[in-house]
C-alpha cells in the first residue's frame, strides 16, 4: 500500500506535465473493505449510468440511445462503430462528434469531447451487467485495458487532463443527464475503492487482499495454488 501512496503523490506531482486536470489527487493508505465496498458503491452509480453504459457495448458495435422510461434503443441512424470501435469501416463517429473542447450547450446535439468519440474495447462491455459483474470486469487487467489500480486513477486524471468522456459526462450540456456526484466525488470513490483492494459484492470474505500492486483480485483462485438515458438523451 506504501507503493500506491508513493503513486498517488507522483501522479499529482506531474500532472501539470501531463496537463491540467483541476482535480485533487486522494492521499490514502489502507482502507477496510467494508469501505471499498461503499466506495464501489458509488463507483458502480456511475459507471452504470447511461453516459457510460452507452459506448460500453458488445462485439456488435452499436452504441445506444436511451428515453424516459424506456429501455435503450440502438443508436439512430444505423451507426455500427465495427471492429474499429470508431466507425473507420463505415461512418466515423467523427463525423457527428466533434473533437474539441466547445462547451456542449445545444440540447440533444451531438456532444463534442477533448478526444476522439469510440466506443470502450470490446472486453469492457458493461450494458446487460449487474454491477458486481462490472467490478470483476474493471478491476481485471485482461478486461480494462491492462491498469492496476494505480492506472485506473491514472486514466481519470489523464481523461479530466484531455477534457474526454468521463469528465463530459458529469457536464454533458442541455438534454441530458449527468451520472451522480461530480468528477472529484468519483476519482476520490475510485481511490478509495483501490486502497482498500478492490473488493467486489460477490468475493468470498478471504479472497480479497491487497489487489493494488497485482492489480486484481479473483475469488475464484484456487487458495493452494494462488491458482443514455432516462432523459430523453442521446449518446
Amino acid at each position: 500500500m506504501k507503493r500506491l501512496a508513493l503513486a498517488l503523490s507522483l501522479l499529482a506531482s506531474t500532472a501539470v506535465a501531463e496537463g491540467e486536470h483541476g482535480l485533487d489527487v486522494p492521499q490514502l493508505g489502507t482502507l477496510p473493505k467494508e469501505d471499498g465496498l461503499a466506495a464501489w458503491d458509488r463507483v458502480a452509480a456511475v459507471v452504470t449510468h447511461p453516459r457510460c453504459l452507452n459506448c460500453h457495448v458488445d462485439e456488435a458495435g452499436v452504441p445506444l440511445w436511451s428515453e424516459v422510461g424506456e429501455e435503450p434503443r440502438p443508436h439512430g441512424m444505423h451507426i455500427v462503430a465495427g471492429e474499429s470501435r470508431m466507425g473507420i469501416e463505415t461512418l466515423p463517429c467523427q463525423t457527428c462528434h466533434v473533437t474539441s473542447d466547445m462547451p456542449n450547450t445545444v440540447p440533444h446535439a451531438a456532444p463534442h469531447s477533448g478526444m476522439d468519440w469510440q466506443l470502450a474495447p470490446v472486453e469492457m462491455q458493461w450494458t446487460g451487467k449487474r454491477p458486481d459483474e462490472v467490478c470483476t470486469i474493471l478491476r481485471n487487467p485482461e478486461t480494462n485495458g491492462g491498469r492496476g489500480g494505480e492506472a485506473l486513477i491514472e486514466h481519470i486524471l489523464h481523461d479530466a487532463s484531455e477534457r474526454g468522456f468521463i469528465t463530459w459526462s458529469f457536464d454533458p450540456g442541455p438534454g441530458r443527464s449527468a451520472p451522480p456526484g461530480s468528477l472529484q466525488d468519483h476519482l476520490d470513490d475510485t481511490a478509495a475503492w483501490v486502497a482498500a483492494g478492490m473488493p467486489c459484492p460477490t468475493d468470498p470474505a478471504e479472497a480479497v487482499e491487497d489487489a493494488t500492486d497485482t492489480g486484481a483480485v479473483d475469488p475464484d483462485a484456487d487458495t493452494e495454488t494462488g491458482a443514455d438515458a432516462d432523459s430523453g438523451e442521446e449518446g
